[in-house]
């Protein structure tokens, strides 16, 4: 499932690449014609296709295994002691950080919903969807981290001349 979200968040890098050109092209175009050819709305959905790809693609690039880790100590592990590494910072860090973050952003994410809360700004768009995001990314961090406890652990379950 990680895979399939990562590779549709890819192709959200290049709509927002597209949105941000038209954004920088119509203010000056617009300039030049005296009429406005982009919007706060316009701008925000920027902001919220980043917002996505961030989200989205961490659980991807966990899966990729292209997280950032302490390679000071990690580049001179074997195979097993990048697996045993892998298995206790997942279940020791990953989700349990993944946990605090759902619990303690549900309440603000359920308060955004009930108001159906909107922008500031004029013209700009509804906040509440991509606030709950932030649970749906973090869940899909979990599920990728209960993969990666199976995957190491098998991997700790192999010969074990290979520390």
């Amino acid at each position: 499932m990680n895979k399939w979200i990562g590779r549709l968040t890819s192709w959200l890098i290049l709509i927002m690449v597209l949105v941000g050109v038209w954004n920088v092209v119509g203010r000056y175009v617009g300039r030049f014609m005296g009429q406005n050819l982009t919007s706060n709305g316009l701008i925000e959905i920027q902001w919220y296709l980043f917002d996505l790809v961030f989200l989205l693609a961490a659980a991807y690039v966990l899966k990729q295994d292209g997280h950032v880790r302490v390679d000071i100590f990690y580049k001179g592990w074997g195979t097993k002691g990048k697996a045993l590494g892998n298995l206790l910072g997942t279940i020791f860090f990953l989700i349990p950080f993944s946990a605090m973050v759902i619990y303690y952003s549900w309440g603000t994410i359920i308060n955004s919903w009930k108001i159906l809360e909107q922008s500031p700004d004029p013209g700009g768009l509804p906040r509440y969807p991509i606030k709950s995001m932030i649970i749906v990314s973090f869940a899909l961090l979990i599920l990728q981290g209960i993969a990666e406890v199976i995957k190491n652990w098998a991997i700790l379950q192999e010969d074990p001349h290979d520390f």
